[in-house]
């Protein structure tokens, strides 16, 4: 994990709001939110695991499934996740089972990153800022 400092950490916006300037870029809420916090990911890359920059967020007014609930965006990072490959064996499951089981835990959770995508990570703040900080 490499933590990105930004201009975005600690502002507070209403999510209902923020998910419509972010999805329409590449935005999608992750999968490991609850009703207090989550992230916000941006998949960078899934060859020989996935790299994602992650905007994590918690809730300060309201849960996240409640119309009206306004988060307080954290420090946005680089994380990448290898996961075990030739999982793709048909076994009992068949064609059920896919290329890469999607409830697999990642073997190594905290993998390095290559510096491209720090480098892309860093023009990413960039864009968030203009997006989330601008007025229009």
């Amino acid at each position: 994990m490499i933590e990105l400092p930004s201009k975005v950490e600690g502002k507070q916006f209403d999510l209902f709001k923020i998910e419509q300037k972010l999805k329409p870029i590449g935005y999608s809420i992750g999968g490991n939110w609850d009703y207090d916090h989550g992230s916000f990911d941006y998949k960078l890359d899934d060859e020989g695991g996935y790299q994602f920059f992650r905007l994590p967020f918690h809730a300060v007014d309201g849960q996240l499934d409640m119309r009206g609930c306004t988060v307080e965006l954290g420090r946005p990072f680089l994380l990448s996740h290898q996961y075990e490959s030739g999982l793709d064996v048909q076994g009992e499951s068949g064609v059920f089972s896919g290329t890469l089981n999607q409830f697999q835990e990642p073997t190594d959770k905290d993998a390095s990153i290559p510096d491209r995508y720090i480098d892309k990570g860093k023009a990413m703040v960039a864009e968030l800022e203009t997006v989330l900080l601008s007025d229009g």
